[in-house]
């Protein structure tokens, strides 16, 4: 994505989607549509049958991320889904980066539409808290639209017991125990890496199941 700066105008591409679907599930794909920024054009039924068919006019991102699993799952598998590219129009298009420890993760960062990118980025944080393995010490997830922090979700450490083997009242042994655990934890949250497992990006993306 180019510097904000230096964009004049930025167009997305949208796409004609046809939807065959049983009758009993017309209702909740109607509602499935509604959610995205549709256009509907056309609702007929196929011959003298029952079943209808939808024609819309949507834009290609809010198709790519989910919109054929959900079609899916809630006609039980019987919907299906046929789309093209009809045009390209000027919209209000903002890059949403994703940190991990203040390290950028680019295998997230996506390009969203300016009334999307607030709540995608609060949904894709919290699932990624739900994901990324704990560590010995504390995980900043942050979702950001250039320099502003829209969303973050923290990730608390493991706490180990560094006293467990300590025995009676040895309350100065104990308190330089816990200032060492401390210390070593803050080295290790400056210069730990976090690895994210692969299935994690995929996982973080289903955002609405």
């Amino acid at each position: 994505m180019p510097d904000p700066t230096k964009i004049e105008m930025v167009e997305e591409p949208w796409i004609t989607a046809t939807i065959m679907v049983p009758d009993q599930y017309l209702g909740e794909i109607l509602s499935l549509c509604e959610e995205r920024r549709r256009e509907q054009k056309d609702l007929s039924y196929v011959g003298s049958t029952t079943t209808p068919l939808m024609r819309y006019k949507l834009p290609l991102f809010e198709v790519v991320f989910d919109f054929y699993d959900r079609l899916k799952s809630i006609s039980k598998g019987y919907a299906s889904l046929d789309w093209e590219i009809s045009d390209y129009r000027e919209s209000q298009i903002d890059k949403l980066s994703f940190l991990v420890n203040g390290e950028p993760v680019d295998a997230l960062a996506c390009i969203v539409h300016k009334s999307r990118a607030e709540k995608m980025g609060r949904e894709i944080c919290a699932r990624l808290k739900d994901l990324i393995p704990r560590q010995q010490y504390k995980i900043a997830i942050q979702a950001a639209v250039g320099s502003k922090i829209i969303s973050r979700e923290t990730i608390n450490p493991y706490r180990k017991d560094v006293t467990a083997k300590l025995y009676g009242g040895d309350v100065t042994r104990r308190m330089k125990l816990l200032e060492k655990q401390k210390k070593g934890k803050k080295r290790l949250h400056s210069i730990g890496n976090v690895n994210i497992p692969h299935n994690v990006f995929i996982q973080a993306l289903k955002i609405n199941d």
